[in-house]
């Protein structure tokens, strides 16, 4: 699917698990693009919820394994909780309907939103979100989310590069030349400036933050297969592309801060 899209490089960043690295990693041998390991942890900052990215961290780290085994079972309570929640509500799902719609052991609020349009409480996947699992729903239940510091810091010792995903969805309110200098003295190495997203003026902004605070840059297009209908591997909604030497200034980063 890489290679149909002329990509030089393709990570794989699960929320909060590194199970399918092996799988994807040992497609190496049968493809010209590099594969690159990676996560993607889910932090509290400023009273958002922040996508930290590791790019290049061991899938065989075992201190970074057990950690994220305490971290999925933090997202599972929480999603029982949710569970418990919308049958208050009158709602007809159980925990069973919910891990039904997910294709591994990672449950998240997609996976839930089908649950719902499934079981005929709602019309799609939009309409679960707007009306039982978005951010503001009635439905919706917190979940226990890292520190940044912390995420930056299971990345650096699991070998990785810490980087904020996709900065540009906190909205154009948000003001990031204030708030990713915090981010940077507490490890922070940079952020995605190409993304899927992103209109043009966006990825200048992206791209001139990166290079006036002497941070890295990634991109990518953000692809979720079926749950986003439309977005394309490597190109987003159409117009991206992502410079392949970024790689290796993701590297020379993560080689100086390691």
């Amino acid at each position: 699917m890489g290679e149909d899209a002329s990509l030089d490089a393709l990570a794989l960043t699960d929320h909060d698990t590194l199970e399918g690295l092996p799988r994807f990693l040992s497609q190496q041998p049968q493809v010209k693009m590099r594969l690159i390991p990676g996560i993607e942890l889910s932090c509290r900052f400023i009273g958002r919820s922040l996508h930290v990215l590791g790019l290049f961290v061991n899938p065989d780290d075992s201190s970074f394994q057990r950690r994220l085994v305490d971290l999925r079972q933090r997202r599972e309570d929480r999603n029982l909780r949710m569970v418990e929640k919308l049958q208050t509500m009158g709602v007809a799902i159980t925990w069973e309907m919910v891990q039904a719609q997910a294709p591994t052991a990672l449950v998240a609020r997609p996976h839930f939103a089908k649950a719902l349009v499934a079981c005929g409480a709602a019309n799609s996947s939009p309409d679960a979100f707007l009306r039982y699992v978005g951010d503001h729903a009635p439905g919706y239940v917190e979940r226990e989310e890292l520190e940044p510091s912390e995420a930056i810091r299971w990345i650096w010792e699991a070998g990785g590069i810490p980087l904020v995903a996709h900065p540009g969805r906190f909205g154009r309110g948000f003001i990031w030349n204030e708030a990713m200098p915090v981010l940077q003295k507490t490890g922070m190495a940079g952020f995605e400036a190409f993304y899927g997203d992103y209109s043009t003026s966006e990825q200048t902004y992206f791209n001139s933050l990166a290079t006036r605070l002497g941070m890295a840059r990634s991109g990518g297009s953000d692809y979720h297969g079926a749950n986003k209908p439309g977005l394309k591997l490597g190109l987003g909604w159409g117009g991206l592309k992502v410079p392949g030497e970024l790689i290796a200034e993701l590297e020379t980063t993560r080689n100086q801060g390691a």
